[in-house]
This record gives structure tokens, C-alpha cells and sequence, in this order.
């Protein structure tokens, strides 16, 4: 869910002004799921950028107290956003854990990494949201630590059904900066991409395990 437009519509024009997102439906890219798609997304490049990354780091630290007051904790997802939730954790003034994909098989086994009282209230920082599987794989572990997971927001989503039905599905709220609606506007308007370029990337969303 995007909670402010303009906010939506800058944080795209941001991606794309340092090419965190990538738009090129004639060389289609290759995800590690395998799936071909006109676009690809790194949202860490922008840790690279202060004027960006605070930016984002406020924008997101705004709308989580807007959404759930102060939570106790803010936790990132590894590895992509470790580094823009470790900033919105210290704009907040909080706490901050990340959690691995699974637990370490060495030294003392943890996923997540960081002090965490049981019944804490956690608000989770994402980079990008697809299917959505990993991010809720990261709530699940911290819900089993006891934590009391608030929600979720993340700098960019692609808007797969599949991640609504996923979102759904756990009872959890999931909101974003920016999203793929937003990213086609703002593409369109500085003419980043034509209206037949469009029409492809609006074709993938559709369908993106079969679009070739």
C-alpha cells in the first residue's frame, strides 16, 4: 500500500535518476528464480548516494511512526536492506536487529543478529519486495523469537498478485514508497521509456513466470 503519492512519485524519480531500477524490455534480464524481465532492481546502490539515502531513511522513518508510533525495534532483511534500516533505526532513534535467510550453521547458530526482548514491538525494513516469501521468511523467524512484528515497509514493490495473496494470507501490512505504477509514470512523464516500451512492461507485471 503506498500511503503518500508524492512520495511515491520522487522515490521513483530518485531509482531511476541513479539507476537503482533498471528499465530495458528489448535485453530482458534474468532473475535467479529464472524468470526474464525488462526490469531489474538494486536498491542498496543507493546507500551509495547521502542525499538519496536520507532521503529514504526520513521518508521511511516518517511513515512508520505515522503508521505505528514508536515501535522498539527496527529490523532489516538480509542482506539488501541491513543498510537502509540500520539508517531509518538511527533516525528513530531505535534498536536495530537484521535476519538472515536461515540460521548460521556455525558459531552460535543465530538468524537474527542483535539484541531482541521477547514481545517487542518490530516494525520490519525491507529494500524490495517481489514474491514477497523472503521478507515474511524474516517475520516468521522474528515471530518465533517472540517478537511482536508491527508491519512492514519497504522502498519499492513490484505489485505481484502472488505478494498480495502472500501478505494477505499472513494478516501482515505491507507498505511501500514507491511501486511499479509509480515507476511506469514517472518513467513515462521524463521520457525514460516510450509508450511501446510501456506496453511490454506493463504486459510482464501480467505475467511475469511466463513472459518471455
Amino acid at each position: 500500500m503506498i500511503l503518500n503519492k508524492d512520495t511515491a512519485r520522487k522515490t521513483a524519480e530518485l531509482l531511476l535518476q541513479i539507476k537503482a531500477i533498471k528499465l530495458n524490455p528489448k535485453n530482458p534480464f534474468t532473475w535467479a528464480s529464472g524468470w526474464k524481465s525488462p526490469i531489474y532492481c538494486d536498491n542498496r546502490i543507493v546507500l551509495s548516494y547521502p542525499p538519496i539515502r536520507n532521503y529514504l531513511r526520513e521518508a521511511m522513518g516518517k511513515q512508520i511512526e505515522e503508521l505505528y508510533g514508536k515501535p522498539d525495534v527496527i529490523a532489516g532483511v538480509a542482506t539488501g536492506a541491513i543498510g537502509i534500516g540500520m539508517l531509518v533505526a538511527e533516525y528513530l532513534n531505535l534498536p536495530f536487529v537484521y535476519v538472515r535467510p536461515e540460521p548460521k550453521k556455525h558459531g552460535r547458530g543465530n538468524q537474527i543478529e542483535g539484541a531482541l526482548d521477547k514481545g517487542a514491538k518490530v516494525v520490519v525494513v525491507e529494500d524490495l519486495i517481489s514474491t514477497g516469501k523472503s521478507s515474511l521468511n524474516a517475520v516468521t523467524a522474528l515471530e518465533n523469537a517472540g517478537a511482536n512484528v508491527k508491519g512492514m515497509i519497504a522502498i519499492f514493490s513490484y505489485g505481484f498478485e502472488i505478494s498480495e495473496t502472500n501478505f494477505k494470507d499472513r494478516n501482515l501490512q505491507l507498505h511501500t514508497l514507491s511501486n511499479y505504477e509509480h515507476l511506469l509514470e514517472q518513467a513515462v512523464d521524463t521520457q525514460y521509456i516510450s509508450e511501446k516500451e510501456l506496453s511490454t512492461l506493463q504486459d510482464w507485471r501480467k505475467a511475469p513466470d511466463t513472459w518471455k
